[in-house]
């Protein structure tokens, strides 16, 4: 098996569709083709579509000049020579990312042509019973899902973001994330102590404020108010660029701090730990470097005593990547997911019903060959944003 073409292509919410908080503007994703018909597919979360093109699309972009007639099997020798490709150039930011992306695409072929789902390619699905949620099977993925605001002035972030918790809840949702972010310590806490109010002791609740402050000693008076609300991690209080303000908290905490989310390679997971202090690893599986490298953060993570719980506020084809690392790893109770039920964007529901979906809270080992997802051409038309109206990065910045 041959690859033949690297394609990219964007999708986005139309024009005249509802719009909040979540609305996709314009998402890249990669479709890997080979000689024998198949072909594997990955979106690209947070890189600007005309960068994702140049890396990624055809013959004459920066990987897919080294991609075309390389055998896609198995997907680690090419993610390592994509990487050393790279010796003298800048080995982070978007081109891991793009690399990434091709890592997912690559596993997916591989599992459609072994005809074995990608985690069971992965090592399998190792984990005992004791290595997960309380009430659960090994066989379940738990997913927690990321609630946001459409307006952030206090009052609609305490309305929203708890009437979203309640809807999921009652859907059987049993892990939550609220973001109060650009909010203060007052508006946290008692965002914090609403939600918990109506879902109970029982369901994961964890808080990110994204990056909000610059001061150990804002975040360290804050934790503490949160301690009584049972906080599983508490995400990004500081920008990542320093390590030394998050060791200055995690040593006055007993909250796990976690981070992640636009984090490159083992390497910087490494420092968030040694340095850092963290203990919740939160790798995007595109963003990361894809499943080839997730899989050596989760060894790294295991060897520190942290956890891995994948971060994805994106859609569910990224989700479906998720899924199969979190079938593997044993220090992965919980995954991100942006459930499509509560917010407004069809092209984030239509991407949904085609993949690994949560039933009662759970979402099932995929037994399907691959990722697990097909992307229809129905869907790509309706949702094709093409060149020449321009392409938009992900989400408003």
């Amino acid at each position: 098996m041959k690859i033949t073409k690297t394609e990219v292509f964007v999708l986005g919410d139309h024009a005249g569709a509802p719009k909040d908080g979540a609305t996709v503007h314009g998402l890249a994703f990669v479709r890997i083709h080979t000689d024998t018909g198949l072909t594997g597919v990955s979106e690209i979360f947070v890189v600007p579509p005309g960068v994702a093109r140049a890396v990624l699309d055809g013959p004459e972009s920066l990987f897919g000049r080294l991609l075309i007639g390389e055998d896609p099997c198995p997907p680690q020798r090419l993610w390592t020579r994509l990487y050393n490709s790279m010796l003298h150039g800048n080995r982070r930011g978007w081109v891991i990312i793009c690399l990434g992306a091709v890592d997912v695409a690559l596993w997916d072929l591989y599992g459609k042509a072994m005809d074995r789902p990608v985690w069971q390619l992965l090592g399998g699905n190792e984990r005992a019973r004791h290595q997960v949620v309380e009430g659960t099977d090994p066989s379940h993925v738990t997913p927690y899902c990321t609630i946001i605001s459409d307006r952030w002035d206090p009052a609609s972030v305490l309305r929203e973001q708890v009437e979203r918790v309640v809807a999921l809840r009652d859907l059987g949702y049993r892990a939550f994330k609220i973001e109060p972010m650009q909010q203060t310590p007052d508006t946290i806490v008692e965002l914090t102590r609403r939600t918990r109010d109506v879902l109970g002791p029982e369901p994961m609740l964890s808080v990110d404020v994204g990056y909000l402050w610059s001061d150990v000693g804002t975040a360290v008076s804050t934790l503490r108010r949160l301690e009584e609300f049972d906080v599983y991690f508490f995400e990004t209080p500081f920008p990542v660029d320093r390590m030394e303000p998050y060791a200055k908290l995690a040593a006055q905490t007993p909250l796990r701090l976690a981070a992640g989310e636009h984090a490159v390679t083992r390497w910087e997971f490494a420092d968030f730990m040694d340095r850092g202090g963290m203990l919740v690893m939160q790798p995007y599986m595109t963003t990361c470097g894809g499943l080839t490298e997730a899989m050596r953060i989760v060894e790294l993570a295991q060897t520190r005593g942290a956890l891995v719980c994948p971060g994805n506020w994106s859609t569910h084809v990224l989700g479906a990547a998720t899924v199969h690392l979190a079938a593997v790893s044993p220090i992965t109770p919980y995954i991100e997911s942006a459930p499509a039920e509560v917010y407004a964007s069809p092209l984030r529901q239509a991407l949904q019903q085609v993949s690994p979906r949560a039933v009662d809270g759970v979402i099932e080992l995929p037994t399907v060959a691959g990722i697990g997802v097909e992307l229809p051409d129905e869907l790509i038309e309706e949702f094709l944003v093409p060149p020449e109206q321009g392409w938009l990065y992900h989400e408003e910045q």
